[in-house]
């Protein structure tokens, strides 16, 4: 009986929603160090449109390829449009099937608190829509294209950030918890409906991590104080342990986990 070792080469293209920055551009990064070519998504503006421009660069630097699309990745005319340059390169590039992996880590939502004392300050319809919309839903409607198109077959993985404040009450953070949650629900329907086509889907649940998005949310210093008094491990949580997991998850051995939330924290969630 043969047995393989986990660290190996991967092979084929990911695409990353959410590439420019935090866990997304650290997980092009690893992803890249691993062998696969980058299609990255983000949006940026003039002012940070550099960052994408250089985890790219970074992506190339590595000996992989790198697509990456500046758009709005809930928007479904951009989502066909990256889907079909998608399809395009890996038909150049490696035939069908060879998505090996989709990270979504789309971190664009409202941080209100629902119920105020002044009217109209609370959370909108069209916030918590779109808070929803983007950190949530999006991610079905990426996977539908991508195996509807065959860009991702048996051994494909499909992995969403998501996080602890899915399951708990936080300040201002309610639409985006309702986001988590929603996200988590998805990966369990997508897990039980992508089972026979052999592509698995689970949730990472990060500790607090220093990213550029988690550091907008209300009294940011005070979540990251208290999970570094908290974490076991003694730290907080970095954007390259979370990549450095998604890369082992996306072996091809790991092919019997699916329809997780996994936790990768330094034992953070399970301390009160």
């Amino acid at each position: 009986m043969t047995h393989s070792t986990i660290p190996v080469r991967l092979h084929g293209w990911a695409l990353v929603l959410g590439a420019s920055s935090g866990f997304g551009a650290a997980t092009a990064r690893a992803l890249a160090g691993a062998g696969l070519d980058i299609f990255g998504v983000h949006l940026d503006r003039r002012a940070t449109v550099a960052n994408a421009e250089r985890v790219a660069a970074e992506v190339e630097a590595l000996g992989r390829r790198a697509r990456f699309f500046n758009i709005n990745a809930a928007d479904p005319d951009r989502r066909a449009e990256v889907v079909a340059a998608m399809a395009k390169a890996v038909a150049e590039h490696g035939g069908t099937g060879s998505l090996r992996v989709l990270l979504h880590s789309l971190a664009f939502g409202t941080l209100k608190a629902y119920v105020t004392d002044e009217v109209g300050q609370g959370v909108t319809a069209s916030q918590m829509e779109m808070t929803l919309d983007v950190m949530a839903h999006s991610l079905v409607y990426w996977t539908q294209d991508v195996v509807s198109q065959g860009l991702m077959g048996p051994g494909g993985r499909i992995f969403a950030m998501t996080s602890s404040g899915g399951t708990r009450a936080l300040p201002f953070y309610g639409s985006v918890s309702a986001a988590k949650a929603a996200l988590e629900s998805h990966i369990r329907q997508l897990a039980v409906e992508l089972a026979p086509r052999g592509i698995t889907a689970n949730a990472i649940r990060a500790g607090v991590t220093v990213t550029p998005a988690a550091q907008k949310i209300p009294n940011y210093a005070k979540l990251e104080s208290d999970a570094l008094r908290r974490n076991p491990s003694g730290r907080l949580t970095t954007t390259d342990d979370v990549a450095r997991a998604i890369v082992v998850l996306s072996h091809p051995d790991i092919a019997w986990m699916t329809g997780n939330v996994i936790g990768v924290d330094g034992g953070e969630d399970i301390v009160g």
